[in-house]
């Protein structure tokens, strides 16, 4: 006889992981403890931050922001160069300039406040359709279904959907907001985002401590560590690019602006050629130089950086100049501030790698 899982109503359901939340709630920063009023601001933060980042990394940026920015009317009042450089090194640059726009929008055209429907939070930019579910539920206690990559897992596992992400989401999505609760909908969030964070976890889950278990139809068929499953990934292009680092006579650094759209828009980077597949011609890489009449030496290795569509390798020439001469769109950076730069990583990776063979 085939064993099944144990049928148990979505209310009871519920009611299970609010009460395991409520013994087993993991505390973090952006997080409202038992009894307070959550914050929305700090819950916008911490979701934009949140989007493809892991927490671990996230609470030191979440806190250093929050004390420079407590208010989203600090933050709107910021200049992008120095949100973007308190954001260096969390990747998706994109995420901190609609974060910039979207406190704008709310300080200037809500007053300060964010709206609390799921539609109104959704018109504002950077934010989507999980970040608006999330934010509606957590912040204002709204009964919105979020999917994330946690309870895309829960709720895999919970109902045994076999079909692959991404194609899957739609059933997830509709199979998640058949529990999700009217009432405490915002700890309700928070609980199976916890729930897949600490015991549903990718690899080996503590099924035998789940609040659900008996009633999780993967555990019970044997796969739930196989679920959810995943189309297969395409095989990642490899671009190639040319990096033209110049120091200049007081030792300072060329640095030019990114274009504000596309990819690393608005960012500072060492000038360097269009990335593109096809090989590298250093003949032709000359002309996107920044500097004319220029001796360029080549730097001995590649640096490597790996996006979320193509794999990167960066070779780099290098070059001193006399004095500071002016390039347009560009700016002289000394080398002992370049922390201050706001650099997206792999243009801190070719500085390090400049740096290192020019010593």
């Amino acid at each position: 006889m085939t064993a099944t899982a144990v049928e148990i109503s979505a209310p009871e359901l519920a009611d299970r992981l609010l009460a395991w939340y409520d013994r087993h709630r993991r505390r973090l920063p952006w997080r409202a403890e038992p009894g307070e009023t959550p914050d929305p601001y700090r819950v916008w933060l911490s979701e934009i931050m949140l989007q493809q980042t892991t927490v671990a990394t996230v609470g030191p940026y979440f806190q250093r922001f929050t004390e420079r920015w407590p208010r989203v009317e600090d933050l709107a009042a910021a200049e992008l160069d120095d949100v973007l450089s308190a954001w260096a090194g969390l990747g998706y640059y994109a995420r901190a300039r609609n974060l910039h726009r979207c406190a704008q929008v709310v300080a200037e055209n809500h007053g300060g406040q964010f709206p609390d429907t799921v539609e109104g939070l959704k018109a504002l930019p950077g934010i989507g359709d999980y970040t608006s579910a999330a934010i509606a539920a957590i912040a204002f206690d709204r009964p919105a279904t979020i999917l994330d990559g946690n309870v895309e897992r829960v709720i895999a596992r919970l109902r045994l959907v076999t079909d692959p992400l991404p194609g899957a989401k739609k059933t997830l999505k509709t199979r998640a907001a058949e529990i999700t609760p009217t009432v405490r909908p915002g700890d309700y969030a928070q609980a199976i985002m916890d729930l897949g964070a600490t015991v549903c976890s990718p690899r080996k889950p503590k099924c035998l401590t789940c609040t659900w278990s008996d009633a999780c139809s993967a555990r019970v068929a044997g796969v739930a560590e196989q679920l959810p499953r995943k189309a297969p990934k395409k095989t990642k292009p490899t671009r190639t690019g040319t990096c033209f680092f110049v120091v200049g006579g007081d030792g300072d650094i060329l640095l030019r602006r990114r274009p504000e759209t596309g990819l690393l828009g608005g960012m500072q980077e060492v000038p360097s050629t269009p990335w593109d597949e096809a090989q590298s011609d250093p003949s032709g890489d000359l002309a996107h130089a920044p500097l004319p009449g220029v001796e360029w030496r080549p730097l001995e290795g590649v640096v490597r950086h790996t996006f979320t569509h193509f794999h990167l390798e960066l070779t780099v020439l290098a070059a001193r100049v006399e004095g500071a001469p002016a390039v347009a769109d560009s700016r002289w950076w000394p080398i002992d501030r370049i922390g201050e730069a706001a650099l997206p990583t792999v243009m801190a990776k070719v500085v390090k790698h400049a740096a290192r063979a020019l010593a």
